[in-house]
């Protein structure tokens, strides 16, 4: 579990290589800054406030539940407000070096990506939200589904004034090859892992107390 939590923490450093760029953030990072401008609350709360949301949704639509997802919706926003606070990384100032800074932040993120899932507690809420609604809208492929929650979490986003450009189709269409890149490297099969539901996981933590305390 603290591996898993440590990966986000990195991913998050990531993610916020992506805004930093500044040329435009991913997809649901036009949308978390929407909301920290509109609010005027920390780009993390924002987050973690759309993260509870879908976890929400997912719960509704009975979809399996791990404990990193709890994880996930907290550590990746509150890592992007370290970074922000602690502000060492300079802006670009061409477009070249903004576009070198968003490929670096996804490539951190596709091997945080590989030590998240490896921990096998479970998706995050975005992505067991999209496997939910796949699972109910059979005829249509996943890629479609996936792209109209891009699309929607963008426009919402743009609406509330988050941050539209060319680094949002890059994001878009980038995270995906370069994090299959990243598994490859590693040789890593994502399908391969079994995740513990949450239940699951609480039972590990305990059997690891009793043992701790009987030492």
């Amino acid at each position: 579990m603290l591996s898993a939590a440590a990966a986000l923490f990195v991913n998050g450093l990531g993610v916020y290589l992506t805004i930093h760029a500044n040329i435009g953030a991913g997809p649901w990072d036009v949308l978390n800054l929407g909301l920290s401008g509109t609010f005027a609350i920390l780009y993390g709360t924002a987050s973690i406030s759309v993260s509870v949301s879908i976890l929400i949704i997912d719960i509704l639509m009975k979809e399996p539940i791990g404990i990193a997802m709890f994880i996930d919706a907290v550590v990746v926003g509150k890592a992007v407000d370290f970074f922000n606070y602690i502000d060492v990384v300079p802006v670009p100032q061409t477009l070249a070096g903004s576009i070198l800074m968003i490929v670096i932040g996804l490539t951190i993120m596709g091997y945080t990506q590989y030590f998240y899932m490896k921990a096998a507690l479970g998706c995050g809420p975005r992505d067991t939200l999209l496997v939910g609604l796949s699972r109910r809208m059979k005829k249509i492929p996943i890629g479609v589904i996936s792209i109209g929650l891009l699309s929607l979490a963008t426009l919402t986003g743009y609406l509330l004034g988050g941050p539209v450009g060319i680094g949002t189709i890059i994001c878009a269409f980038c995270s995906g090859p370069i994090m299959q890149a990243a598994f490859h490297t590693v040789h890593f099969d994502a399908t391969g892992i079994t995740h513990q539901r949450i239940a699951e996981s609480l039972g590990v933590l305990i059997k690891g107390q009793k043992h701790s305390d009987k030492d």
